[in-house]
């Protein structure tokens, strides 16, 4: 969630209630005003002006195409979203007609029958082709297009420059050059970490998990079953919990590390590599690291492959409880378009989902093409179900990784994960 600059909880789990919250009232969704007040929700930001001068500018080009029209736009806080939302499902009079939300958060937001379809709107508007279908698929639950992704965020390998020419070593080209390649340089280096990574870091084991062909869980009719105890799964993990070893990045600094302790690390000088998005760019520029790194995708297990990223981000979605669908999705049109996805990446950073205007700032900034090679080789997401925010809030993810650390076999710390997370799915 919330924008690529600071590694908050941007790919932040739904925190609605395990069972979703009630069903939305949508009685009257039928009425289609196309004059009134539009009523538009967006998060809020730590450097709001930034967004909200892209938005104010969208809003003024809105409001002189569409006479009678007014667009009145609330921030919201992240952290207060479920309870916003939960609200506005239940109280149409106070919801918004267009609103900003995470992709984590959109099968619970589905489950309460909170957002309308999008797939019409798709089809009409010419722009659609142009977004990444893997993205795409993120707004996607059983066929239906419920948001417009506005942006995503990309993680891919920092590495340090200066460490890697001092030692004469290249860039990893496979996973299992990177924990070689990881182990070689705390040898040399003791007093660094070979890559900062961590046990409570599950967007950077994901990508092991997908790389090696492994699955978080698969369709099992209308729900799902975890997967994380297929051999090809087990493969990625077992990569994964490599990494966090006193040869590489100790068990007792970087168990319990984060995705924001492994950035934080890296751009401090204390580790040779990290994984970290592009959204954590600002931190490695005022960081001891702003003159000595560099960025790749981060490898798959096989020379010039990529490693599927997890695929963050926000999108823009019709509350089904609107009585303006017709300028609700037209003003999603113009905010998630090419002018506007642009303008947001050039006050904000926010990468693009539109694939042409990814091309057209990879080729102005060279330094976002290995996350936007990220994004085009294929991303993947969590499970489209709103057992996710249960099994994420559980930490079945990081209590697999620190039991494995702490010597549980990989066999018994990937059974017990999936079982945790098929009691979730069954409930």
């Amino acid at each position: 969630m919330k924008h690529w600059k600071p590694l908050v909880a941007t790919m932040a789990v739904a925190l609605v209630a395990a069972c979703g919250p009630p069903e939305a009232d949508t009685s009257d969704s039928d009425v289609d005003n196309e004059t009134g007040t539009l009523r538009v929700w967006l998060f809020d930001e730590a450097d709001r002006a930034a967004k909200e001068s892209v938005v104010d500018e969208a809003v003024d080009e809105f409001e002189t195409l569409h006479d009678d029209v007014t667009v009145d736009v609330s921030y919201i806080a992240v952290d207060s979203r479920s309870e916003r939302f939960t609200g506005a499902f239940n109280a149409p009079e106070s919801a918004p007609d267009v609103a900003e939300f995470g992709n984590t958060d959109l099968a619970s937001y589905v489950a309460a029958d909170g957002f309308a379809p999008l797939n019409d709107m798709l089809d009409e508007w010419s722009t659609s082709d142009q977004l990444s279908e893997s993205v795409l698929d993120t707004a996607t639950i059983d066929g239906d297009v419920y948001g417009v992704p506005w942006f995503t965020g990309m993680r891919a390998l920092y590495y340090r420059t200066d460490v890697f020419d001092e030692l004469d070593l290249q860039p990893p080209e496979t996973l299992p050059e990177l924990v070689d390649t990881a182990e070689e340089i705390r040898q040399e280096k003791p007093d660094m970490y070979g890559i900062a990574t961590g046990g409570k870091y599950d967007y950077a084991l994901l990508p092991f998990i997908w790389a090696a062909g492994g699955q978080l869980a698969n369709k099992d009719g209308d729900g799902y079953a975890a997967a994380l105890d297929s051999p090809e799964s087990r493969k990625g993990i077992r990569s994964y919990a490599a990494l966090i070893d006193d040869d590489i990045c100790p068990p007792a600094q970087c168990a319990g590390m984060t995705g924001t302790d492994a950035a934080e690390v890296f751009a401090s000088g204390k580790a040779a590599m990290g994984i970290a998005g592009d959204f954590n760019r600002s931190a490695m520029d005022s960081g001891e690291v702003s003159d000595d790194y560099d960025v790749v995708p981060l490898p798959g297990y096989e020379p010039d492959s990529i490693a599927p990223a997890f695929a963050g981000g926000n999108l823009l979605g019709v509350l089904g409880s609107t009585k303006h669908r017709t300028l609700a999705d037209e003003f999603i049109q113009l905010l998630a378009g090419k002018k506007y996805q642009r303008e947001m990446y050039e006050t904000m950073g926010n990468l693009p989902t539109l694939e042409n205007v990814q091309e057209s700032v990879a080729s102005d900034d060279p330094w976002i093409d290995p996350f936007v090679r990220t994004l085009q080789a294929g991303t993947e997401f969590v499970p489209a179900s709103p057992a996710w925010s249960e099994i994420d809030a559980q930490d079945v993810l990081p209590t697999m990784v620190q039991r494995i650390v702490k010597g549980t076999a990989v066999a018994e710390a990937t059974e017990s994960a999936s079982k945790a997370m098929n009691k979730a799915f069954q409930e």
